[in-house]
């Protein structure tokens, strides 16, 4: 409809609320491990209320789109980030993460822009596999997002305590859940890595397209 305001739909609304929180898990995370955790996780979990309220009130926007992946990639970078600065020795591995996240996702986003797609989760029949079942799926979805985001959240909680006993004197609640999540995060990662591949594919097979029409 003619006038209306995009940057009030419901689900963008839930995405500023999104960027808030995470605002304000950065500035506790340094040194107040519980608000920070709290926060970060909460606003995670409100990707998953965003999405489903486009669907539900048809409010699904190019803008609300961007805003959902900016907001997830930087706050994985922004946690990664401080696990760094509490684990220099594994700096690398962190960065590495990092990198392949942003990389993989951005060029994902970028193909589909260039190819037409009108969502970057709009896989076609022709495409992987791997990337079909994650983007269909969204119980598949949402177990692979979340085992993430508690997967390095926990990685973050452990350098400060191990949480609540589950075992006495055995195991805390954060490395249980650390333990749990971790196959979903090194799934994720995986399919991170496939979205790269997958995506440096259609771009070469759109340059190759493009030569061919100038030959």
């Amino acid at each position: 409809m003619p006038g209306e305001n995009i940057f009030l739909f419901v689900p963008n609304v839930i995405g500023y609320a999104r960027v808030l929180l995470l605002l304000v898990a950065l500035y506790f995370m340094p040194s107040e491990p519980g608000p920070a955790a709290a926060c970060y996780l909460l606003s995670a979990l409100l990707d998953a209320l965003d999405g489903h309220a486009a669907r539900v009130l048809g409010q699904g926007t190019r803008f609300g789109a961007m805003l959902d992946m900016l907001t997830d990639r930087c706050a994985t970078m922004c946690l990664l980030v401080n696990l760094a600065l509490l684990d220099p020795a594994r700096i690398l591995l962190y960065q590495l993460s990092m990198s392949l996240d942003v990389a993989s996702h951005w060029l994902h986003l970028h193909s589909c822009a260039v190819r037409g797609s009108e969502s970057h989760k709009r896989v076609e029949l022709t495409g992987s596999p791997v990337l079909r079942a994650y983007y269909t799926s969204r119980p598949l979805l949402f177990l692979l997002c979340a085992g993430n985001e508690l997967f390095y959240c926990m990685l973050y909680l452990l350098h400060f305590a191990e949480g609540p006993a589950v075992l006495p004197g055995r195991l805390g609640l954060f490395r249980l859940i650390l333990w749990v999540s971790t196959p979903f995060a090194a799934l994720k990662s995986l399919i991170s890595l496939v979205h790269l591949v997958a995506a440096s594919r259609a771009m070469a097979a759109l340059d190759r397209a493009e030569r061919a029409k100038k030959k």
